[in-house]
This record gives C-alpha cells, sequence and structure tokens, in this order.
C-alpha cells in the first residue's frame, strides 16, 4: 500500500505542477476577470478548497510534534495547496518501509 501511494501522490504533484505551469503560462493569477472571481461558485469552491486544506493541516498538526513545522507547513498549503500537501505526503511516504502498514502513516506521530 506504501508504494501504491507513493505513485499516486508522485502523480498529483506531476499534475498539480503540470496544471499550474499551464495556467500559469496562459495569464497571471492576479488577472483572473473579474466575472469569474466574483461568481459565487468560484467563492463557494475557495472556500471548499481552503477548508479542506485546513482539514489536512490538522493532520498535519497532530503529526508534527514542534510549532516550527507546523507553521511552515501551515503556510505552504495555504499559498501552494495540493502541491505543499503531495509534497507532505511523499515525505512521510518515503520515511517509511515499503511493507509498513497503513496505519504507520495515519496515525505515528514524527519524532
Amino acid at each position: 500500500m506504501i508504494v501504491t501511494l507513493r505513485i499516486v501522490f508522485a502523480c498529483i504533484l506531476v499534475a498539480m505542477l503540470a496544471v499550474t505551469g499551464w495556467a500559469s503560462s496562459q495569464v497571471a493569477l492576479w488577472n483572473i476577470p473579474a466575472s469569474v472571481g466574483g461568481h459565487p461558485w468560484f467563492i463557494a469552491t475557495l472556500f471548499d478548497t481552503y477548508f479542506a486544506f485546513l482539514t489536512f493541516w490538522l493532520w498535519l498538526a497532530y503529526r508534527e510534534r514542534a510549532w516550527t513545522p507546523r507553521i511552515a507547513w501551515l503556510i505552504a498549503i495555504l499559498l501552494l495547496g495540493n502541491i505543499a500537501m503531495a509534497g507532505y505526503l511523499l515525505i512521510q511516504l518515503f520515511r517509511l518501509p515499503a511493507d509498513a502498514p497503513l496505519d504507520a502513516l495515519i496515525r505515528q506521530r514524527s519524532p
């Protein structure tokens, strides 16, 4: 399962980097048209996304024992979203042996 998750999150990281790079080459983030940025579904999607980021971060904050990495990862997640989340998971997955049980990822706290 650990190897499968490494592959899945590596694919997510690559896909997010690719789509972010492509989108950035098309239009700057700050040039989103007002008709899009002010659309109710755009706003609802942003709320949904950032609450998901916060939910993931709460699990991360449980795993990390020190406040420095907790705060650093919170900033990274809020700025980079799924890129940072996939990066965090890949770091944790590569710290585990390939035959580790899934609960080692889910419940184990960082040293």
